[in-house]
């Protein structure tokens, strides 16, 4: 097929022979669930960002999961969650019974809003009621998401974890690897120095689904400095066993075990943690195309004036996980759906990342929201399009996406006049 009609797809995972040559190895092992690699991949991604644990799972909703219950958030809990997030981030609340209390996003990087958190965070602890909570009261916990990965504000969501006793779990799912500079107290006063994802809260959560920098098909990784986290994740994502459980098929393992809590299925097998490790050491050279690929958006985007392009702030280094675009609908004549329709049309595969939690009808209904509840999310999704951006995209597919947009901007241009 001709180059210029070929579909552009939206990702296009990048595996080599090295991918696989580790999974076979691993079939050819005769050990393919949770093992020795499944124990190298968490030694090798917990030393990538500075970490002392990590616990292979089975993805990262269920990282989470493990995360927010190791923290002790139980039920009826409250747990500040961005309404601009992916359904993951707010389920593994609801599914410990607790609450997701929703918080609007700031619209530059449309990262939690942290003076909303804060405000929210005080209602309920002086016991007044927010949107969609009726019985109001302390928040347990916040779960801030490194949005198109830039990470978000870690040092304003620390202060406010500090200020209102509450545990700080990173849904760092599009964000690998990422930085943040932080200030830090020396003897010589206040400085920065930059800080890897992974070790900026309690726990973190990452993402291997297909489309992220690292990918091991389906799978997550949760990662924390305190042992006895991890230890908690570590039985919870298998059934509840007692920590010597996890030996007990190896040559100097024991046939014997405990269940000490009802657990979960969440696992990793050693097939997917060979995947990973070798995708692992290539990160930093996929984190390094993305950023190309942004850089060249920019420059063959940055003229269109029916455009805001996405920008990372001098203070941080984004995994770029999505290219997220905002169309300036008031210069255009069609909406969102049209324009995402037309790139379909041509052959251009495109996203939305996402449709806020208020505007689903689970939570809609279930915690009687309306979209004013949230303005600066309900207004910034309808403008949202997430762009190609993978490492395997060819200069040739980039500039043919870039033709098109440029091609539906200015055909459905509105005419200065009418803009008002």
């Amino acid at each position: 097929m001709n180059d210029e009609r070929a579909r552009i797809p939206f990702h296009r995972p990048s595996i080599g022979e090295e991918e696989i040559a580790a999974v076979t190895a691993v079939l050819r092992s005769g050990w393919l669930t949770s093992g020795a690699e499944c124990a190298r991949f968490e030694e090798e991604l917990a030393a990538f960002v500075g970490a002392r644990h990590a616990v292979a799972v089975s993805s990262c909703t269920a990282a989470l999961h493990l995360a927010l219950e190791a923290a002790g958030v139980r039920r009826a809990d409250r747990v500040l969650v961005p309404t601009f997030t992916f359904a993951a981030t707010a389920e593994v609340v609801a599914h410990l019974g607790a609450q997701p209390v929703l918080v609007d996003c700031e619209p530059r990087t449309l990262n939690l809003d942290v003076r909303a958190a804060e405000r929210i965070a005080s209602e309920l602890e002086a016991g007044r009621t927010v949107p969609g909570v009726a019985v109001p009261g302390p928040a347990a916990a916040i779960v801030p998401v490194h949005y198109a990965g830039q990470m978000a504000d870690v040092d304003g969501v620390g202060l406010i974890a500090r200020r209102h006793g509450l545990r700080v779990i990173e849904d760092a799912a599009h964000a690998l690897p990422a930085f943040a500079r932080v200030p830090v107290s020396s003897e010589g006063g206040e400085q920065t120095r930059w800080r890897s994802v992974g070790t900026t809260a309690e726990q973190t959560c990452f993402s291997f689904y297909a489309n992220k920098t690292i990918t091991t098909g389906e799978g997550g990784m949760l990662v924390t400095n305190d042992a006895e986290l991890a230890a908690r994740a570590r039985s919870m994502s298998l059934h509840g066993l007692s920590k010597d459980a996890w030996s007990r098929f190896a040559a100097h393992g024991s046939w014997d075990y405990q269940i000490v809590a009802a657990g979960h299925k969440y696992n990793l097998t050693d097939l997917a943690a060979a995947l990973g490790r070798a995708q692992l050491k290539k990160a930093a050279g996929f984190a390094q195309a993305r950023a190309e690929i942004a850089a060249r958006y920019r420059e063959l985007l940055g003229a269109v004036d029916e455009l805001e392009l996405p920008e990372v702030s001098p203070d941080r280094v984004s995994a770029w996980h999505l290219y997220v675009a905002r169309l300036r609908l008031e210069r255009l004549a069609i909406d969102r759906a049209a324009f995402v329709e037309e790139l379909g049309r041509a052959g251009i595969g495109v996203s939305v990342h996402w449709r806020p939690l208020h505007l689903h009808a689970y939570y809609r209904d279930r915690y009687a929201l309306k979209p004013g509840d949230f303005p600066v999310a309900s207004a910034e999704w309808a403008r949202c399009i997430s762009l190609p951006i993978f490492p395997g995209l060819t200069e040739r597919e980039l500039e043919r996406i870039c033709n098109v947009v440029k091609d539906l901007s200015r055909r459905h241009a509105r005419a200065r006049a009418a803009r008002g």
